[in-house]
């Protein structure tokens, strides 16, 4: 597959996304629990983005790419691999945009969440041992057939939409020292990092 330059999202691109996906996806509750802080020692606000349809803030990104592509790649479809949240996320975003989506998932993919992909609309190959097999399968599939393919986290659309889950949180609590986000990918990290520094350089972004 031919290389495409990339460059990284801005704060711009990401204020951008939120107004683009705010049709399909509501803000989602900041909320704090007294028993956590006294857990941690710390004023612990939590972002519910499992009250989004997929369950996962990657469904941002997926929405935000996907209402993007021209008519021509929609009509070809769209690849991507997946062991779960990133496949639901395009599959979902497939879904509202009618798009053909193709998830190849390794043959020992969590099977409520090859499920839950198929549902949204997806078709799902399970193929290869694990994520890198399945990867490279996918990467020959859109070579041979001219589908988009995404990738979980080198896709500047992509990280803007999940980047709008910490603009949500700075919008309504400014004054917060740290984001704690997981990492896979890394999309959901790189969008923190870039709206955190962009705004408020002292805050520290922390992946887990």
């Amino acid at each position: 597959m031919a290389k495409v330059a990339l460059e990284a999202p801005t704060l711009a691109d990401v204020v951008a996304a939120r107004d683009r996906i705010r049709a399909y996806l509501a803000a989602t509750p900041l909320r704090n629990y007294p028993s956590l802080d006294r857990l941690t020692g710390a004023e612990v606000w939590v972002k519910h983005d499992n009250l989004l349809p997929t369950g996962a803030f990657k469904v941002r990104g997926g929405v935000n790419l996907i209402s993007q592509l021209d008519g021509t790649t929609r009509a070809r479809g769209v690849i991507a691999a997946s062991t779960g949240n990133h496949g639901q996320s395009v599959a979902f975003a497939s879904r509202i945009f009618g798009v053909r989506a193709t998830v190849v998932a390794p043959e020992g993919a969590n099977p409520v969440k090859v499920e839950a992909m198929r549902d949204f609309g997806a078709e799902v190959l399970l193929q290869g041992r694990d994520y890198d097999e399945s990867r490279e399968h996918c990467e020959r599939l859109a070579a041979q057939h001219g589908y988009r393919y995404i990738h979980s986290g080198d896709e500047p659309h992509l990280i803007a939409g999940v980047g709008t889950h910490t603009l949500e949180i700075l919008e309504e609590r400014p004054d917060i020292d740290a984001v704690i986000v997981p990492i896979g990918g890394g999309s959901g990290a790189a969008g923190a990092a870039i709206v955190a520094k962009a705004t408020r350089p002292g805050i520290e972004v922390i992946a887990v």
